[in-house]
């Protein structure tokens, strides 16, 4: 039996990497952002303090940064899944729009059922939608007959389009004028609220899924499966591990992770479907997942990181008189940063 030392060093050993890695990143690109400031004759230095000051400095700032970090867990994770047998998930914005459809569906439908049924039932169709639609791409990968790379990337726009269609279609609330959405959700169909915050059951959501991929990949046989598909897929197959299962597999808890995201969207934020629904949350876990290395605790330091920055973009709105796209540009910095790092070495190890 490992000793609880033991145990303490394997947990540095798998978390630390990947949130330092992280932190590192960030910073850097931050260094970067600094001097694009500088350029366009801004104050980076009191960005930077009113950035961190109106997020971290009060309870209302801090708790809508943890709003926004719930769909960047879940996503960021629907990434780093299958990326322990290097399957690369670009997909996760269109998992989550699927996610949202079929929550959305089922708020609509069964809308008269008490809380304590209503809400595990859209639970599980979120996470339905959006591991149907990434399973769909893992099986098109392990038949050999599409790389999931690029399945996953193009069937984000073909879920945009399906949840327009609904919005704009059958689904779309006659009272709203012509603005597209879906009608209300009931009250039985909402995500609970912490302590009158918008911080919602979705950020338990994200933190238990965290801590099953910890568990998995470092306490079970599945994990160790894996892990010895990551390292040599050949050595694998000839051992007897069902490759093609696991690819399947991962893609499909991938994209159900990416769904939950927009379950509690749609649930928790919005109490409706809109075709607006992601800003991009899909493509941020993205970058996430490889900012932090695959790491659970980095990914959870990433999320916390980019909401910070994320919503310090309406903040400079207004302290500083710069667009607030500008956010989009740091998420560019700390995207070229993160590639230059990785040297090219591929996806999440």
């Amino acid at each position: 039996m490992n000793s609880p030392s033991g145990g303490l060093r394997a947990l540095r050993k798998i978390y630390s990497p990947g949130a330092l890695r992280a932190f590192v990143l960030l910073l850097l690109a931050l260094a970067a952002f600094a001097l694009v400031l500088l350029i366009f004759g801004k104050n980076p230095i009191k960005a930077y303090i009113d950035i961190f000051g109106n997020t971290l400095g009060s309870g209302y700032g801090l708790s809508e940064t943890l709003v926004k970090m719930i769909p960047l867990i879940l996503t960021a994770l629907a990434v780093a899944v299958p990326s322990r047998i290097w399957l690369i998930n670009v997909g996760g914005e269109g998992q989550l729009y699927l996610g949202a459809l079929l929550a959305t569906w089922g708020a609509l439908t069964f809308g008269s059922l008490p809380t304590w049924l209503l809400i595990p039932l859209i639970t599980v169709l979120g996470f339905l939608g959006g591991g149907l639609w990434g399973g769909l791409c893992g099986y098109l990968r392990a038949r050999g007959w599409v790389s999931e790379t690029i399945s996953t990337l193009l069937m984000n726009y073909v879920a945009i389009l399906l949840v327009s269609f609904f919005v704009f279609g059958p689904w779309k609330d006659t009272e709203s004028a012509n603005y597209p959405q879906t009608p209300e959700f009931s009250e039985a169909a909402v995500l609970p609220a912490f302590f009158g915050t918008r911080v919602h059951v979705g950020l338990v959501i994200g933190l238990t899924a965290m801590i099953l991929f910890f568990f998995v990949l470092s306490r079970t046989r599945w994990g160790l499966e894996m892990r010895a598909i990551g390292v040599n897929t050949e050595a694998a197959r000839r051992n007897g591990i069902p490759i093609n299962r696991y690819i399947i597999l991962l893609l499909f808890i991938g994209g159900g992770l990416a769904g939950l995201a927009g379950m509690s969207e749609v649930s928790a934020i919005q109490g409706r479907l809109r075709p607006s629904l992601s800003p991009g949350f899909g493509y941020t876990g993205f970058l996430i997942s490889w900012m932090a290395g695959g790491s659970p605790l980095g990914i959870l330091a990433a999320a916390f990181l980019l909401s910070v920055v994320t919503a310090g973009g309406d903040i400079l709105q207004m302290t500083q008189a710069i667009p607030g796209a500008v956010v989009n540009i740091l998420m560019a910095l700390i995207l070229f940063v993160v590639l230059a790092r990785r040297g090219g070495k591929g996806a999440v190890k």
